[in-house]
């Protein structure tokens, strides 16, 4: 697993860099500032837990349970539910499109997921 954390870490921070140069540059053109400050939240949440996937794939080698591999799930879970969730909201927003109510759900659920994250990490740390 140490291996695909570190891949999954990397590409994932290099696309959030990709994503952040698009919502600086082209959104501005198409969606409100809201929006824009909606989808930079998550760029960044994607660019925190990407890194912390990487550091997740380091601690594999080190430290090997069954927490820091559940961690590095539900940093995965987040980055998609939490992060991929922003970036379609501005996406309808941006063709004038409802958002669906399940949509909106999926935000806090990527949230716990982090959390969850966090605290597998730290309980993977302490029972080494």
């Amino acid at each position: 697993m140490q291996k695909i954390y570190l891949i999954i870490g990397i590409i994932l921070s290099g696309l959030a860099v990709a994503l952040g140069a698009f919502g600086a540059h082209g959104l501005k053109k198409v969606v409100s500032a809201e929006n824009v400050a909606i989808y930079q939240t998550g760029v960044q949440y994607q660019m925190y837990h990407a890194m912390a996937l990487i550091l997740v794939g380091i601690l594999s080698d080190r430290i090997y349970n069954g927490y820091i591999t559940y961690a590095g799930v539900l940093f995965v879970a987040g980055i998609i539910l939490f992060s991929g969730s922003l970036y379609l909201i501005v996406s309808l927003y941006s063709m004038n499109k409802t958002i669906p109510t399940a949509v909106g759900i999926l935000t806090p659920i990527g949230g716990l997921f982090f959390i969850l994250g966090w605290a597998c990490l730290l309980i993977g740390i302490l029972k080494k």
